[in-house]
């Protein structure tokens, strides 16, 4: 008796912490392009405004953000002054495939950053600022679309993780 209930309950709280886990791994999804947008909007003036090279504006912009995303900008900026042979697109996608998964990023969102440096590196500086124009028109498309669903997401997140172990445990009685 006392172990079924106890078994019940560690179902309820477990599946409800799914639930909480996934209605903040929205909020960190948030937060990350949130992040992403300002390290675009850096790179943008190191390449635009200071005519700074590609591997100075990489690593500039990400000691200034620090992170995941600051690192994986920092690597590509090693690499580039590493190996001169390999263009920079291929450094550039390496290095994004490469990504730990603390740095929430979709797979979509992936493939947007991989297609804002199809672009970079050999294309004009006018070019450049076009394209990094773009990138941040869809990181706002984005980031408005995750505000707002955020709260929306996250009762729902909340709610199913308490109802599906609310459920489990009755079919399991």
């Amino acid at each position: 008796m006392y172990i079924k209930l106890l078994g019940a309950i560690l179902v309820i709280v477990s599946s409800s912490g799914l639930g909480c886990y996934m209605a903040a791994q929205w909020g960190e999804h948030l937060k990350t392009m949130e992040t992403l947008k300002k390290m675009i909007l850096l790179l943008k003036g190191e390449i635009v405004y200071a005519n700074s090279p590609l591997t100075e504006a990489f690593e500039r912009t990400g000691k200034k953000a620090g992170g995941g995303l600051g690192d994986l900008f920092v690597a590509v900026a090693e690499r580039l002054l590493r190996q001169q042979a390999e263009p920079f697109y291929t450094v550039w996608q390496e290095e994004i495939d490469h990504l730990p998964k603390e740095v929430c990023l979709s797979k979509e969102d992936k493939q947007h950053l991989k297609g804002l440096g199809e672009h970079l590196g050999y294309l004009d500086m006018d070019m450049q600022e076009r394209n990094i124009l773009l990138y941040l028109e869809q990181l706002d498309l984005t980031i408005d679309y995750l505000r707002k669903h955020k709260q929306e997401k996250s009762r729902l997140y909340t709610t199913l993780g308490i109802m599906g172990g609310l459920f489990l445990t009755i079919v399991m009685y």
